[in-house]
């Protein structure tokens, strides 16, 4: 057998030989025509094709036969390495959760390369409508942060469902003030807020920059004559910020910057309808397809909570109403467990695995990703890794399945004091009571019922 398996290496090196003689004849009689005139045929792929076709089937033909062989001499050898195969065994046996870990899908790698993409067409969009917008009378635009399960590292949809969404923070222009109205505020997070725009005297600074027009108290002629916009008049309904008219002012600037973009040339952008955001369809040069959504806020003082564009779960949202969001808190949270965890750390995939599994009518992302973040704030991050991959799976089933008895599943930052302080949270969410995300489950035992029948059904699965 070894006699076989080294004249089979022989012909393999021989044949590379060959290969090498006829390109350096191929190259004396000027290659570069030849090989360019091959390259429009298709019998040239067609024989390279059997060529590299054979020379695979000789080296697995090789190292099948050279593993035969070992493996005979090993059986003749000692019962001293059945014993240590038996041992191997048994280790493998404890691993099943380290190569079930591996088995899983994880297009994390394209994502993040997807990710950066997107966040560097955003940032040079918006450089260039900040330009356009310097001496005008808009909001400012902010630097973008990504936000959303895609900037987080994870995905609970198939590759080709992914929305990349970034958070654009706005702020007051020259001569104006936004002003926070969080309508009820013993109900956290807000669903019903508001963002009042009011003007600001701008004397002082006319008499030192000389261009500047005080809405307040400059005489209505003058102003009638100046034909630059006001904020009030263009993108408020009353004295309030108007979501729907906020996005479509951003969507035409989007529209615009992107001529600027040296990726106009070879990219192509479609802007599709949307009242509260801005969605963006990215075509690239070969023809896939990558879907942004660009949604924007007020920050409330200097936290990481904000006032967005982001849809609530009403069926219907007024216009004027920007509710309370978290997205930014969320990932920084993300961002702060990864710069602690071990480098190892699985719990984007325990968190993924577990969304695909379970997420339904009754369990959406945000209740499973709710989950997560309450067991990475008390399970140690180091338990997180791949050796332990099952037993954290079995730990996010069942505190899933505990909230759904008991009815009760806590929103992460509202009331809870070990948030870590990288996150910085309103004072008002601190010392708010916790929220109950299954209020619904609580109130209705028919909403109880049905969603413990599809959790058992998918943990059946």
């Amino acid at each position: 057998m070894r006699h076989y398996a080294e004249e089979m290496q022989q012909r393999m090196a021989q044949f590379v030989l060959e290969i090498e003689a006829l390109e350096k004849q191929q190259s004396s009689m000027h290659m570069g025509a030849l090989l360019l005139s091959a390259m429009q045929t298709w019998q040239f792929w067609a024989w390279l094709g059997v060529i590299l076709l054979y020379i695979l089937n000789a080296w697995l033909l090789f190292r099948d036969l050279l593993g035969h062989e070992n493996n005979r001499e090993e059986e003749s050898s000692s019962s001293d390495d059945d014993q240590q195969n038996n041992n191997r065994n048994r280790f493998e046996g404890r691993d099943e959760g380290r190569t079930f870990a591996e088995r899983i899908q994880w297009p994390v790698q394209h994502i993040q390369i997807n990710c950066q993409m997107m966040m560097s067409m955003v940032g040079d969009l918006l450089y260039f409508t900040r330009r356009s917008l310097s001496n005008t009378y808009f909001p400012v635009l902010q630097s973008p942060i990504g936000v959303g399960s895609a900037f987080e590292g994870w995905t609970p949809s198939e590759d080709y469902n992914i929305v990349y969404r970034i958070f654009v923070p706005i702020t007051a222009p020259r001569g104006y003030s936004f002003h926070l109205e969080l309508g009820n505020e013993e109900e956290l997070p807000s669903k019903n807020s508001r963002i009042r725009v009011e003007l600001e005297c701008t004397c002082a600074r006319e008499q030192s920059f000389g261009n500047m027009l005080c809405f307040l108290h400059q005489p209505e002629e003058e102003l009638r004559r100046n034909r630059e916009p006001n904020l009030l008049q263009t993108l408020c309904t009353g004295s309030y910020l108007d979501v729907h008219k906020t996005s479509f002012w951003f969507q035409q600037m989007m529209k615009a910057a992107w001529k600027f973009l040296p990726e106009s040339a070879r990219h192509h952008i479609g802007v599709l309808p949307s009242r509260r955001s801005c969605k963006l369809r990215v075509f690239d040069a070969f023809d896939r397809i990558r879907f942004v959504e660009l949604i924007f806020g007020v920050q409330q003082g200097d936290s990481d909570i904000f006032l967005s564009s982001e849809n609530t779960d009403a069926i219907f949202t007024p216009d004027t109403v920007w509710p309370q969001s978290c997205t930014v808190a969320e990932m920084k949270f993300f961002r702060y467990i990864k710069a602690h965890a071990p480098q190892d750390s699985f719990h984007l995939r325990c968190m993924q695995l577990c969304a695909r599994t379970v997420v339904g009518n009754y369990f959406t992302p945000y209740v499973l990703k709710t989950v997560v973040m309450h067991l990475l704030n008390t399970i140690p991050l180091e338990s997180w890794c791949r050796r332990e991959f099952l037993q954290r799976m079995d730990d996010i089933m069942e505190y899933l399945h505990c909230c759904i008895v008991e009815k009760r599943l806590d929103h992460f930052f509202l009331g809870n004091k070990e948030v870590p302080d990288e996150v910085t949270l309103h004072p008002d969410f601190l010392t708010s009571s916790p929220l109950n995300l299954f209020q619904h489950m609580a109130e209705d035992p028919n909403v109880h019922a049905r969603a413990l029948r599809e959790f058992q059904g998918h943990a059946a699965v």
